[in-house]
């Protein structure tokens, strides 16, 4: 069974940087794809980027695009989000999620596994 810790969640003003971590453990974790999602206070969970099991393919939410980069490195089981030029309305719980295609992630579909989740806060 996967298992999914996520970290590095906080507060941080506007224009601020946060790096959120998701380790993995439990299994293959080069076998998976990963992504993120968010869910703010009384809204649906959203997409917020994917990537690949090769790291080849990345994907981004347009509201994260050019703000946010995905990575992950494989040998320490390990995906990360780097968040820049944070807004206030960037405000939610982020969760990890692994599945085995990044093109059904990145819809929602097929996650094999969720992590319990971070809270990231931007103050305006």
């Amino acid at each position: 069974q996967v298992q999914l810790v996520e970290s590095g969640g906080g507060l941080v003003q506007a224009g601020g940087s946060l790096r959120l971590s998701c380790a993995a453990s439990g299994g293959t974790f080069s076998s998976y794809a990963m992504g993120w999602f968010r869910q703010a206070p009384r809204k649906e969970r959203e997409f917020v980027s994917g990537i690949s099991q090769s790291t080849h393919s990345t994907y981004y939410a347009d509201s994260v695009k050019g703000r946010f980069t995905i990575s992950r490195d494989n040998a320490k089981n390990a995906v990360y989000l780097q968040m820049n030029s944070l807004k206030p309305e960037d405000t939610a719980v982020y969760y990890c999620a692994a599945g085995r295609l990044v093109s059904q992630l990145r819809i929602g579909r097929m996650v094999d596994h969720w992590g319990q989740g971070t809270q990231v806060a931007v103050s305006s």
